[in-house]
């Protein structure tokens, strides 16, 4: 197998079959949005985790607080509960993005592995975007 520029190419499923120059260009377009696509999860999953275990230590770090305070236990438990909801949606909310990563990318991969070309340079191109957009929304937490 070997690269080729072509514009005719079949992508993914049978009904995403490209004929003419126009159809190829649409589909590097389209290609080059899952990248960006794909490049966004991994930031957002990066934050959510990063909030998630910002939380977990400011409510953990106010529970010590209120046990000095009060002196007692009997009164954490809908607060520890509390925690540990957030704590599990927010790795639900990870599990969720984790699956959807992971379907894009092996869709990005069964397309590179079409040999086109123009469907390869649109996945690289579509990364390179995706990071340059996506990765200083990380340091604006």
């Amino acid at each position: 197998m070997h690269f080729i520029f072509s514009d005719e190419v079949v992508l993914l499923f049978d009904f995403w079959s490209v004929h003419s120059p126009a159809g190829v260009a649409l589909s590097v377009l389209v290609i080059l949005l899952l990248a960006v696509l794909y490049e966004g999860i991994k930031v957002g999953k990066a934050r959510l985790l990063h909030q998630a275990l910002t939380s977990l230590s400011i409510s953990t770090s106010q529970q010590l607080i209120e046990e000095t305070d009060q002196h007692s236990t009997s009164s954490d438990s809908p607060h520890v509960s509390r925690t540990r909801l957030r704590w599990f949606l927010c790795h639900f909310g990870q599990s969720l993005l984790h699956v959807a990563q992971v379907v894009i990318g092996y869709f990005m991969m069964l397309a590179v592995m079409s040999y086109n070309t123009w469907i390869f340079f649109g996945v690289v191109l579509g990364s390179g975007v995706g990071y340059y957009l996506a990765y200083p929304l990380l340091s604006m937490t």
